[in-house]
């Protein structure tokens, strides 16, 4: 049936106004679409450049030279060293097997590192470099790049790294370097990002962790284009980075290795201060380890022999061991009561052998007794029992009060791993720590470096320093940096009245030069090189009163580990100072047998800045004195790099 026109006019008006609303919508979408295809490609076509360059280019960082440690003279403690060491791609190598057998006929590869190698490779995408083996030689590397076309995905590189060139002479002192591990991590607060990069190397203890931040230096950048796999396919620039600061020890490299090779053997500490600065020339504790062990990863056999050596060798003696310091300390407790008023120099004190305090008795090492002993004979025979009745009339918080001002019972700020404060104990120090109220017994072990109290050699030689000068000298390690000098350690006046030091120098001349002195066997001949000296012996162990009276037990008849503690504090010369040393031997037996001669030895070495003449010594010490020095410059010479063996 045919439609109306009518109603065939209404639906082509429909159809039209149909049209033209879609028709507008496509339009209007064609324009947006348009208009941010114009802002994409003109307005914001810097920032999607950007970001597509981003995605293409990766910049990395390029650690930096670590700064070098040289001892006072210029000589290099902590160098840094080109490391060659071959690297393969595995996918560059096609069949890996066959040529690390091809170049192991070629270069002497130990079977370890050959195995770890293909574990890394195993674990890493084919196109990333792993290292098969390092610290090659030139001759090595030679090799490998003359076949170069029978060795595919081979390649040698060259680095730095980490060296010793005097090993174990300055572990102690200098300490190491190793990866940065998590732990390490969570204890830095910086988060440098050089810290991210695979096996970067921070110090682990002494001089290269407490002053890290200054040899660290700062990163430099490579900028590199990689594809859509991370490959690395060209390196587009690169800005090194800043080199860490140079630093210049205090420490005489030379007297540093005579000291360690003069208490070989022995468990023992030995530390040299120059009174005219303060400088510390020589911190040595034996035995040492050699920092170069650590730098590539210690193995299990040399870490095993270091921590089961009785001797402990990763002890820094000379600044870390807390000793009793035995008669070392009686100058302390002398100058503590003679400031106080509370005995003149010339007033005696009867020695029989014993002193009886509250019921209890303490007794002199000689048990006889001494007889009337006033100050001067009292630290020439090193009476005890005179330093029981003073320390009586004193009383321990004076004593600990001149401790402190000596130098012990502090911690001195150095850039030493685990340096110790001692104990200057007093009646506070037992009532807030052991919860116990100090009695007069405590006074009476303290008077004689015994009890509570604890000091290092690195205290006892400050202490014969400020004795010595009368000033309150400072120790320095760290000469300067980058060339900027630090500040002297030499510091003002004690405060102790210039009688009593100068009596109590006297009585230290007397231990050393006076035949009956109990340091007398330290004596040094050279006119204007005479040396001053206190003896020290520190049990380790309680003399019962049935041993007392069935006989004591000679040192040299007890265990190792239960005989006495031996050490020496000395200054030299007398008349015109420039040297303390300070000197503990472990279990040595008696600080006039075991000490006295290692100090004396060393202070000669630092006093002629190099092997004394043997006219320095007593005559009857000169045949075993000049075999020492050969044996002593036989080890230095067979261990000091050979560019220095002069």
């Amino acid at each position: 049936m045919k439609r109306p026109v009518k109603d065939n006019e209404q639906s082509s008006r429909g159809i039209s106004r149909r049209a033209l609303i879609l028709g507008s919508a496509q339009l209007g979408v064609a324009g947006v679409l348009g208009w941010r295809m114009q802002s994409m490609q003109i307005e914001q076509a810097d920032q999607f450049r950007l970001l597509a360059e981003e995605n293409r280019i990766n910049v990395r960082l390029l650690p930096p030279a670590r700064g070098l440690i040289f001892d006072l003279n210029g000589i290099p403690l902590a160098a840094n060293e080109q490391n060659y060491r071959v690297v393969m791609v595995r996918e560059d190598a096609g069949d890996v097997d066959a040529v690390l057998a091809r170049l192991q006929t070629i270069v002497d590869i130990d079977p370890a590192d050959i195995a770890r190698a293909k574990e890394d490779m195993r674990k890493l995408s084919s196109f990333v470099s792993v290292t098969i083996t390092d610290r090659l030689r030139w001759e090595d590397v030679a090799k490998i790049n003359v076949n170069a076309p029978a060795l595919p995905g081979v390649s040698a590189e060259v680095g730095l790294s980490r060296h010793y060139p005097y090993g174990a002479d300055v572990g102690h002192v200098i300490g190491y370097v190793g990866p940065v591990s998590d732990y390490d991590l969570s204890k830095i607060e910086d988060q440098d990002p050089l810290l991210q990069i695979p096996k970067f190397q921070i110090g682990k203890t002494g001089v290269e962790n407490k002053l890290e931040h200054t040899l660290r230096g700062s990163a430099g950048t490579k900028r590199i284009e990689v594809n859509a796999l991370g490959r690395v396919m060209r390196e587009l620039d690169r800005q090194e980075g800043l080199a860490g600061k140079d630093i210049q020890l205090t420490l005489d490299e030379r007297l540093q290795s005579y000291a360690q090779a003069r208490m070989d053997g022995e468990s023992s500490g030995a530390v040299v201060i120059d009174l005219e600065t303060g400088d510390l020339r020589a911190i040595a504790s034996a035995p040492s380890f050699d920092p170069n062990l650590f730098v590539r990863g210690i193995s299990v056999k040399d870490w095993t022999d270091l921590n089961e050596n009785k001797y402990r060798p990763l002890a820094a003696k000379a600044v870390q061991g807390a000793y009793p310091p035995g008669s070392t300390f009686k100058m302390v407790t002398a100058l503590a009561a003679l400031e106080a008023g509370a005995i003149s120099p010339e007033e005696t004190v009867y020695c029989r052998g014993y002193t009886e305090v509250g019921g209890t008795r303490f007794h002199c090492w000689k048990s006889g007794g001494h007889g009337n002993v006033n100050f001067h004979d009292s630290l020439k025979f090193s009476c005890d029992c005179y330093y029981y009745e003073v320390s009586q009339r004193v009383g321990i918080d004076k004593i600990a009060e001149m401790a402190r001002k000596m130098g012990i019972g502090l911690k001195h700020d150095l850039p030493l791993s685990a340096v110790s404060s001692g104990l200057a104990p007093d009646k506070q120090w037992k009532t807030e720590v052991r919860g116990e109220a100090w009695r007069i017994g405590d006074t009476v072990n303290a008077s004689i470096g015994q009890g509570y109290v604890l000091a290092s050699p690195l205290q006892l030689a400050i202490m014969t320093a400020r004795i010595a000068t009368g000033k309150m000298v400072t120790p320095r390690l760290i000469k300067s940096i980058d060339g900027v000098e630090e500040p002297s350690g030499i510091g003002e006046s004690l405060g102790i009245n210039e009688n009593m030091l100068r009596r109590c120098r006297q009585s230290m001349d007397a231990v050393v030069n006076d035949r009956r002195g109990t340091g007398a066997r330290a004596k040094i001949l050279t006119a204007g090189y005479e040396m001053a000296g206190k003896t020290g012996t520190s049990q380790v162990r309680r003399i019962t009163a049935d041993e007392r009276a069935r006989g004591v037990t000679r040192n040299e008849d007890l265990p190792w580990e239960r005989r006495d503690h031996a050490l020496f504090v000395c200054f030299a010369p007398i008349n015109n100072p420039k040297f303390a040393v300070a000197v503990v031997v472990e279990h040595g037996g008696g600080g006039s047998t075991a000490a006295s001669p290692i100090a004396r030895d060393i202070m000669l070495q630092a006093l002629y800045d190099g092997p004394p003449p043997l006219e320095a010594y007593p005559s009857a010490d000169r045949g075993r004195i000049e075999e020492q020095q050969k044996r002593i410059a036989e080890r230095i010479t067979k261990i000091r790099p050979a560019q220095d063996r002069v």
